[in-house]
């Protein structure tokens, strides 16, 4: 019976045998369990006595003793140490039942019941462990059975799911989860209990009994065996991780909102737009942190005004009409029928009445009792509650505040569905509402900052598109600090007495707006220079000195005397200004008549001028490279050049042919190629210039100035000697009236002869020489008389007893602008009218008729 136990019986767990000694002593039979328990083979134990062959011998005489007693019909049961056959058998302790029996004979024998106290002891010590760990686990530990019912669970398991451990016995896992989680589990049970393999951190999630919260755990399931080996079911250990959820949860919407925070400082602000850089806001925001977002803005700070009513002060906000006027410039949402944004009833509409939100780019205000409102007037985030009737579960009115100043307000809104607002979400979109509100105060510093640079830049080039008597004129100019568009390289277009025209191109050494302050000295002392019409090479001397006084402390920018003023001033200088900062500059002045068409040239170590003449190639001119401005110490030479009728003259700076990329002589020569077909309109020459030259642009400022030659016609001048005698002032008159006839300007022929009279006379009283008169005709009609007398001509007040004096002040009163020159060989007195443009001439006022006299 014991050979043919059942798979499961308790014979798979204990070691049980048998065997039966004759009423000789000596063993008769042996069963198999007691080869197996022994390790003797039955023709080797059959025959044997027991006591001689596996007692120790120590214990044979107490063995024998039993034996006998047994033989004479005595039961016996006690623990028995033994031993194996052979010097090497192992020792072992084993439990004896003797029952005493007899043969067929009526012999008297013993049959013998053997079991291994060992394997009794490893099976009691194996169900204490058990019993301890399965009663005494800190886990829900939970037996299902091969149907899938709970055969076991603790303690633990019982105080989740409520209940005594043993109530526990004969439910299913739908007793304990429902839907779609008491499927998952099922169909894992019958996965393990099929293939054995087992499973872990099996992720379910549930409601204990009586409990509201939702919980989550973590099961590990593996199948158990029989000793044989046969499956009996399924252990489950199951461990609470709902904490863990919890803090995973949010370490999650940590490294999310650090996520958040590291991409918006990434995207946000790459622009100096404010539009722009709203936009950039909410496209970080939507939809990873809401679903729903809008930027407002204030007006004030849109539209330039200094004073933005974003301080966080009750005078802000006007109590009538609410908030200070916003304009909503974005709006983002990641809801497909979403509107423009979404309004809740405690947030109302604009004036007027309606619940309709703002469009985009439209002007609102706030009531004044408003989340919205509170939250600009207070700096603080305020929470506007959802709308029962709407989508929108809540909103944050975030004011965007950069230096303690409230720049406008970003409101973040979740719809029904989403997890609403916590702290965490406040702080974070306290965040990133202060992040964007900075790069727009930074966007609407920069862009008040470019708008001054401009009006600066602007203030120091010539406005519009210059005019020039004899010249087509066009001219770019492109700064190499892009960041505010202002730059060291300057040109200008200056009229001169005589129709003539000063052409200047120049360039400071550095960039930026110090490069820009600097030029722009330099360009004022030009001008001024101008005004005294000096020549080129004295315009450049005098330059000269203004450029090594404008690193000194308290220096002039513009010179305040002669030139001969200059040197003094320079030998004076304090110690601080040798060490103070050096500005220097290159430039090239040109001086250009268009009735001679002839161009003086100076050159302060600036590149020479191009000229292209009709079918020929383009030529740089040999221009003597003086040494630049602000050196000193050298003086400047002059070239002068007779140019033909639509000739093409070209300035410009370092910044169009010089490059990184390629030498000087490189960019010179591309610069002539590019000005190969002169002939077509200036400005399209202008643009293939900048085109087709790698200028870099980017690494330094690029002005040019070009200049097409068109002289004064022949019959636009009237050129005349007077001899030096009295009857010369009537020939003038003469002359004068003769030549504006033909010119068809008889409205000018009363006012010109009083005039010409006027310098003739002065020319015969404090004059030398031959005299000269010339009349010249372009936009204004220009009078000079000449003479070889240095005196300078000077207006003063005639007093009421003088009988002349009068003459200049005549002069300034009738004429447009009047004024005196050196010439190489004495001097002019020039004069200039407006050509008349057929409407009457403005009548004089009795004060200015009075004040000639």
């Amino acid at each position: 019976m014991w050979q043919s136990s059942p798979p499961g019986s308790i014979y798979d767990y204990i070691r049980v045998a048998s065997f039966s000694i004759g009423p000789d002593g000596l063993i008769e039979q042996w069963s198999r369990r007691a080869a197996g328990l022994f390790g003797v083979a039955a023709h080797e134990a059959v025959g044997k006595d027991p006591v001689e062959a596996f007692l120790p011998g120590e214990v044979r005489r107490e063995g024998h003793r039993r034996v006998g007693e047994v033989l004479d019909g005595k039961e016996w049961t006690g623990l028995v140490p033994f031993r194996m056959p052979g010097e090497g058998g192992a020792h072992g302790l084993a439990e004896i039942y003797v029952m005493p029996s007899e043969t067929a004979t009526g012999r008297r024998a013993a049959v013998c019941i053997v079991v291994d106290v060992r394997a009794l002891r490893r099976i009691e010590t194996d169900l204490a462990a058990s019993q301890a760990i399965f009663g005494q686990s800190p886990f829900g530990f939970v037996l299902f059975g091969t149907d899938l019912t709970v055969v076991r669970a603790n303690e633990r398991f019982a105080t989740v799911f409520g209940g005594r451990a043993d109530d526990h016995r004969g439910r299913t896992v739908g007793d304990y989860l429902t839907g779609t989680e008491a499927d998952r589990l099922t169909a894992t049970l019958e996965r393990v209990l099929e293939t054995g393999n087992s499973v872990t951190d099996l992720q379910l999630v549930g409601t204990p009994p009586g409990d509201t919260e939702r919980r989550h755990w973590s099961m590990n399931l593996y199948r158990v065996h029989s000793g044989s080996g046969r499956p009996i079911g399924i252990a489950g250990l199951a461990t609470d991780v709902t904490r863990r959820h919890t803090a995973a949860r949010e370490a999650a919407s940590a490294r999310r909102n650090l996520a958040l925070l590291n991409e918006a400082g990434a995207r946000i602000g790459n622009s100096l737009d404010l539009e722009t850089t709203a936009r950039e806001l909410l496209d970080v925001a939507v939809p990873v942190f809401c679903d729903l977002a809008s930027v407002d803005l204030y007006q004030a700070l849109l539209t330039g005004d200094e004073t933005v009513p974003g301080s966080w002060s009750p005078l802000s906000q006007e109590a009538v009409g609410g908030s200070a006027e916003l304009r909503r410039v974005a709006f983002a949402s990641a809801v497909s029928d979403a509107l423009p944004h979404a309004r809740s009833s405690s947030d109302s509409g604009p004036p007027g009445g309606g619940t309709a939100p703002p469009a985009l780019g439209s002007v609102h205000r706030y009531p004044f009792g408003s989340p919205c409102a509170v939250a600009l007037r207070t700096g603080r985030v305020e929470e506007v509650p959802g709308d029962d009737r709407g989508f929108v579960q809540s909103t944050l009115a975030v004011p965007m505040v950069a230096h303690d100043t409230v720049v406008g307000l970003v409101r973040f809104s979740r719809t029904k569905g989403s997890e609403p607002f916590d702290a965490r979400d406040r702080a974070l979109a306290t965040e990133l509402a202060a992040r964007a509100a900075v790069c727009i105060d930074n966007a609407r510093l920069y862009r008040r900052e470019h708008e001054r640079a401009l009006i600066l830049q602007r203030s120091l080039l010539p406005p519009g598109d210059p005019e020039a008597a004899g010249l087509d004129i066009a001219c770019r100019y492109l700064p190499g600090n892009t960041a505010n568009e202002v730059g060291g390289d300057w040109f200008d277009v200056i009229e001169l007495p005589g129709h003539r025209t000063a052409l200047v191109v120049g360039d400071v050494m550095g960039r930026g707006l110090r490069a820009a302050v600097a030029m722009g000295e330099l360009r004022t002392a030009v001008r001024t220079l101008a005004l005294l019409d000096l020549e080129p090479a004295e315009v450049l001397s005098a330059l000269d000195e203004v450029a090594r006084g404008l690193g000194t402390p308290g220096a002039a920018s513009a010179p305040g005397g002669g030139g001969a003023q200059w040197p003094a001033r320079a030998a004076r200088k304090s110690r601080e200004a040798d060490l103070s900062e050096v500005y220097l500059a290159t430039c090239v002045y040109a001086v250009y008549d268009p009735v001679t068409r002839r161009c003086t040239f100076a050159n302060a170590g600036h590149l020479p001028p191009v000229v292209v003449e009709p079918g020929e190639a383009a030529l740089l001119l040999d221009v003597p490279p003086g040494m630049p401005l602000g050196v000193g110490g050298e003086p400047f030479e002059e070239v002068e050049v007779e140019l033909k009728e639509g000739a093409l003259l070209a300035l410009y700076t370092d910044g169009l042919v010089e490059s990184r990329d390629h030498p000087l002589d490189e960019g010179l020569a591309a610069l002539r190629k590019a000005l190969t077909e002169p002939a077509q309109p200036l400005e399209d020459v202008c643009d293939r210039v900048l085109g087709s030259l790698h200028t870099r642009h980017g690494e330094d400022d690029i002005a040019l100035l070009m200049a097409r030659i068109q002289g004064l016609p022949t019959e636009a001048v009237g050129d005349w000697r007077l001899p030096r005698e009295p009857r010369s002032v009537g020939r003038a008159r003469e002359l004068a009236r003769g030549q504006l006839t033909s010119w068809g300007l008889d409205d000018l022929v009363d006012t010109t002869e009083l005039l010409v009279s006027e310098l003739v006379t002065n020319a015969l009283r404090y004059g030398e020489g031959e005299i000269r008169l010339r009349l010249l005709r372009d936009r204004t009609l220009v009078c000079e008389v000449w003479d070889a007398g240095l005196v300078q001509p000077r207006r003063r007040r005639a007093r009421d007893t003088d009988e002349g004096g009068r003459g200049l002040q005549l002069v300034g009163l009738l004429s447009a602008a009047w004024g005196a020159r050196r010439t190489p060989r004495g001097k002019t007195v020039w004069f200039e009218l407006p050509l008349p443009d057929g409407r009457p001439a403005a009548e004089r006022s009795v004060e200015e008729l009075l004040s000639m006299f």
